[in-house]
């Protein structure tokens, strides 16, 4: 890394080929603010040194994976590595071209409808559709920046699909921002291989709406046993940085 980064970090480094996410909790193990925009910032109190890691994840990936719903909650964002921390958007770009990736991660959608704002900034910088075969159908006016993957049908996405014919365009480092529910479909098709988390010192709370938690859309315990492997274990003030190793994905 440049040596400014790995001063503020330290060393990160990635598997050739890996698929890891990135989330901040509530001390309670809240992610996701019912009809909330950017529950995040909400959530992380727009940290910086959280900000600084999103930022430096998104450096180090060929593509960000996105679920509609997330798209659709962040009206305006980018999801490049300047656009969460622009202080250090000239660092990240010197990692970006010492890693031999193009000056920006693509932004991969994920949509079993088809149903996506495309005027939203980030679609219209481009984007790649993964959707089924309803979804395409209902795909209309794409920017030209934009292209379509169409894997699954009856209004399903073949997670496992999408991220094999990915690989085949070489996107091989991939971060998912995409919410519980993608998470849920990736650990379930065995496809996380990281986690990256950020324990804010917050308290959420539960109530009536709904406030979903790392994961959602699949059961493991008590049959499936997916341990992890803590990777490493940063402090900054009243915030833990926390990387997983899935060693059962």
């Amino acid at each position: 890394m440049p040596a400014d980064l790995e001063h503020i970090y330290g060393s990160l480094g990635f598997a050739d080929q890996v698929l890891y996410s990135n989330f901040v909790t509530s001390i309670d193990g809240v992610v996701t603010l019912a009809d909330k925009p950017s529950a995040g910032s909400v959530i992380s109190g727009r940290n910086q040194p959280d900000r600084f890691l999103m930022g430096l994840l998104r450096a180090c990936a060929d593509a960000v994976l996105l679920g509609a719903g997330t798209l659709r909650s962040t009206p305006g964002h980018l999801w490049t590595p300047g656009h969460i921390f622009p202080d250090m958007a000239s660092s990240f770009a010197a990692l970006r071209i010492k890693l031999g990736r193009k000056t920006d991660p693509r932004l991969v959608l994920f949509t079993a409808t088809g149903e996506i704002d495309t005027s939203h900034p980030a679609v219209l910088s481009g984007a790649t559709v993964v959707t089924s075969r309803a979804g395409a159908k209902a795909l209309a006016d794409l920017p030209v920046s934009c292209d379509v993957i169409e894997v699954g049908k009856s209004g399903r996405v073949d997670v496992a699909a999408a991220v094999s014919e990915l690989r085949s365009r070489g996107y091989d480092v991939l971060l998912t921002e995409g919410g519980p529910h993608l998470a849920g479909e990736l650990i379930k098709n065995h496809l996380l291989n990281e986690a990256f988390v950020t324990i804010s010192p917050v308290i959420a709370g539960r109530d009536v709406d709904a406030r979903l938690g790392m994961v959602a859309g699949v059961e493991l315990l008590p049959e499936r046993q997916l341990w992890s492997t803590l990777l490493s274990a940063r402090r900054h003030r009243d915030f833990l940085f926390l990387r997983y190793l899935l060693t059962n994905s």
